[in-house]
């Protein structure tokens, strides 16, 4: 049996399947383009929890796997498995539960949203010493969440999905008394203008020498919108 590792990086992603993922796009995007573009989403978020320091890769799937895209991707270096809950809080909270349970000491969750995201930042979740971590999102809720040792119970009562999933956390930060750190704010990508910064961006970052969102960036070259 392969020995754990003391890190786990989550990626929480949605089962490409037409029509059922980025559905705020379609009023710039036709559906195949759109999956298309998830896809891209997808393959460089996967590269890049592989780049992580001393953290296995673990992929949580909503609702199942049934689109065939993760067929042969678990192997040695990411595992699967499908999210549990009744709401992104309660399959946040049991996936921390349950990777806490396999042994491992810090725990970081990201989404499948910002392609453009650095590892550096994921690193830097992993080397810190406080009980939680959160990544600041420009909508107002976190790209990613990270726990040390143990679930803080942080997630009960937020509205999921709303611009104040940040501001409601923070809140029940404060309350269970553990301690935080906030990493650099950065973006997700929902809806059309978000699209167009990304690819903006996207154009920068390749510019000055990094790789980030390589594959989205290659794809949103081809496309108009």
């Amino acid at each position: 049996m392969t020995k754990l590792k003391n890190n786990a990086v989550i990626l929480f992603a949605r089962d490409p399947i037409l029509g059922q993922v980025k559905t705020r796009l379609s009023s710039s995007l036709d559906d195949e383009t759109i999956l298309r573009l998830y896809i891209c989403f997808l393959e460089d978020s996967l590269e890049k929890i592989r780049l992580v320091d001393n953290a296995d890769c673990f992929v949580g799937i909503s609702p199942s796997s049934l689109s065939g895209f993760f067929n042969g991707i678990e192997g040695s270096d990411t595992r699967l498995f499908n999210q549990q809950g009744k709401d992104l809080g309660d399959k946040m909270r049991q996936a921390f539960v349950d990777r806490f349970a396999d042994g491992y000491k810090k725990v970081v969750i990201i989404g499948s949203d910002s392609p453009s995201l650095p590892v550096s930042y994921i690193n830097e979740a992993l080397t810190s010493d406080k009980d939680l971590m959160l990544g600041p999102s420009t909508d107002g809720g976190y790209y990613l969440i990270a726990m040390t040792g143990k679930v803080s119970e942080v997630f009960d009562g937020v509205a999921w999905g709303t611009g104040h999933v940040l501001d409601e956390t923070l809140d029940r930060v404060k309350k269970a008394g553990v301690s935080l750190e906030l990493l650099p704010v950065w973006y997700d990508v929902d809806l059309p203008e978000d699209l167009k910064f990304l690819k903006t961006h996207l154009e920068l970052i390749t510019q000055s020498g990094l790789c980030e969102g390589s594959k989205t960036k290659k794809f949103l070259d081809e496309i108009s919108f």
